[in-house]
């Protein structure tokens, strides 16, 4: 509960049956873009978390189970200091703190419990368009990743944010000045296409397979500043082939879609790194698109390196999937298929049958 002079304060009934939890807030025009137009906002945290939040004055009473009314009370205290920082509130920022909440929940449903670990326990990135928090556990988890280890390892789904996030942190050091120069890769895997086909030189082909970074980087800063980093240097996009040769010193370097790397050209990327440099490796081992038969170089790397001093590897699932919510459905429709086949595929001993 936090103190009496503290803004935002919590009180609950002197049972833990059904008495409602209620949040005193200090600032009715705050409160008002908490709750959202017509109650939107808290409609979205009643229909995920199953409880009931009612708006009484300068106060919010939360009904449900003792744990969903911790839930609902952590989110509306989030998203409140979120509105306090200036920051708007939009229903993709809703949901992540929901679903950081949510796992909280379903942790202290174990032995022992669990603490509400909300993104406001973790420092935001500033970029110089808008801060950048995690929207689940796993994030959270990788965004302090990121700030400990050198080089860090990042496995999961696509939307799961893994080179968002990976951007972020590297435009926060740059501008910082932690980090003189970002180095965002991508090897020219062709998925099903051919680069031949395509107009334009070497580096005009090779642009359409780089340009999710770019994406990522006029997200992060306005389009001017990424213009003028590109030009001088401070900001490098180029395919995986350009690397070799290179010692990447005093540089955040990200290789995105490392599936579709070979072992070789991993090894050749994991030995660039320079002094006073960092590397992120991302990518989905669901979605290889190198030649039947050719072994993935982030597969042979994870397994190779793993429990390395100095490495870390994050994983995600669907759970952490941020995009639309129906992405979250269609990834995890495809991991049961495949899931399905894999069974399918082992031998009766395997499956445990006689």
């Amino acid at each position: 509960m936090p103190p009496e002079s503290s803004p935002v304060r919590s009180r609950s009934g002197p049972s833990v049956s059904a008495a409602p939890l209620v949040i005193d807030f200090d600032d009715n025009r705050l409160l008002a873009a908490l709750c959202g137009e017509y109650d939107r906002h808290l409609a979205r945290i009643e229909q995920q978390l199953s409880v009931t939040v009612a708006p009484r004055g300068n106060r919010l009473a939360i009904a449900g189970s003792p744990a969903a009314r911790e839930a609902a009370a952590a989110v509306l205290h989030e998203l409140y200091a979120r509105l306090k920082r200036g920051q708007d509130l939009e229903n993709g920022d809703i949901d992540g703190v929901i679903r950081m909440a949510l796992s909280g929940v379903q942790g202290a449903a174990g032995k022992g419990g669990r603490k509400i670990v909300m993104a406001g326990d973790f420092p935001a990135l500033i970029t110089r368009k808008r801060p950048v928090t995690p929207r689940s556990a796993n994030q959270g988890a990788y965004l302090k990743a990121l700030e400990t280890h050198e080089l860090v390892f990042g496995l999961g789904p696509a939307g799961t944010g893994k080179t968002y996030l990976a951007v972020a942190m590297a435009v926060t050091m740059l501008l910082s000045g932690r980090a003189d120069r970002i180095i965002l890769s991508r090897p020219a895997v062709e998925a099903g296409e051919r680069l031949g086909f395509l107009p334009g030189d070497m580096r005009e082909k090779v642009d359409p397979y780089l340009r999710p970074l770019y994406d990522a980087l006029y997200d992060m800063l306005p389009g001017d500043q990424v213009m003028k980093y590109l030009e001088s240097g401070d900001i490098e996009v180029a395919p995986l082939a350009f690397m070799r040769g290179r010692t990447l010193a005093n540089a955040f370097v990200i290789l995105d879609e490392a599936q579709n790397t070979t072992p070789v050209q991993m090894k050749m990327l994991l030995t660039r790194l320079g002094e006073n440099s960092r590397m992120v490796v991302t990518g989905d081992l669901s979605q290889v698109d190198l030649p039947l038969g050719m072994p993935s170089g982030l597969r042979d790397a994870v397994t190779l390196l793993e429990g390395v001093e100095g490495i870390a590897v994050v994983s995600f699932s669907e759970d952490d999937v941020v995009r639309h919510p129906l992405v979250t459905r269609v990834v995890r429709a495809y991991a049961q298929r495949d899931a399905g086949l894999a069974l399918g595929a082992a031998t009766p001993k395997e499956r445990g049958k006689p």
